[in-house]
């Protein structure tokens, strides 16, 4: 795994933004370092590296959207949390689980099909540019939230069911690792 795409485990939530800044910013250098045919071009049978950006965008923007409503409506719209969440490291064991058994990614959070740009490099502008945007306003979002809210809240994911706060942002920081080390792990094959 290169080394810019560790984790750790992160638990609070200064340390799961902060993980969010640090593969925004280990991402985004190492996607830079690929040329436009290679960014936009598919990695065998697996996406393309802008259409891996495009889906971690699909991905954090509802989180981040929801995590600047009031308390209060998301508790009254998904319910509350067991007041205690699983662990980063259980989290990502979760969600790999759930890739073996064939889990995907369905609806709304596939990027849909783009024909090659004609201006490719305007294009990855845009596709990096929104990832940021988004990526940023879910760490300020995070940052507005105390640690035992974190907990005590309930949210759905489509592919591992309700989770709380805490864990859908583990989720989030781990499921950017793995879609990075993706990109990168085919570029170099």
């Amino acid at each position: 795994m290169p080394p810019a795409f560790e984790t750790g485990t992160p638990h609070s939530g200064t340390e799961l933004s902060n993980a969010l800044g640090a593969l925004l910013a280990a991402g985004s250098a190492a996607l830079a370092a690929l040329p436009d045919s290679q960014f936009f071009a598919p990695q065998g049978a697996a996406w393309s590296p802008a259409e891996h950006v495009r889906h971690l965008t699909q991905s954090s923007a509802p989180l981040a959207q929801g995590l600047r409503l009031p308390r209060w409506m998301l508790r009254l719209r998904f319910g509350g949390g067991p007041g205690r969440s699983r662990s980063f490291t259980e989290m990502r064991e979760h969600y790999l689980a759930a890739l073996a058994a064939g889990g995907r990614a369905s609806g709304r959070f596939v990027p849909a099909a783009e024909p090659l740009p004609a201006a490719p490099g305007e294009r990855r502008r845009e596709i990096l540019t929104e990832w940021t945007r988004v990526t940023v306003e879910l760490q300020n979002a995070i940052g507005r939230w105390p640690e035992s809210a974190l907990d005590g809240l309930a949210l759905p994911h489509p592919l591992l069911g309700p989770l709380t706060v805490r864990e859908m942002l583990a989720f989030t920081v781990y499921h950017t690792s793995h879609h990075l080390r993706r990109i990168v792990e085919r570029a170099v094959a």
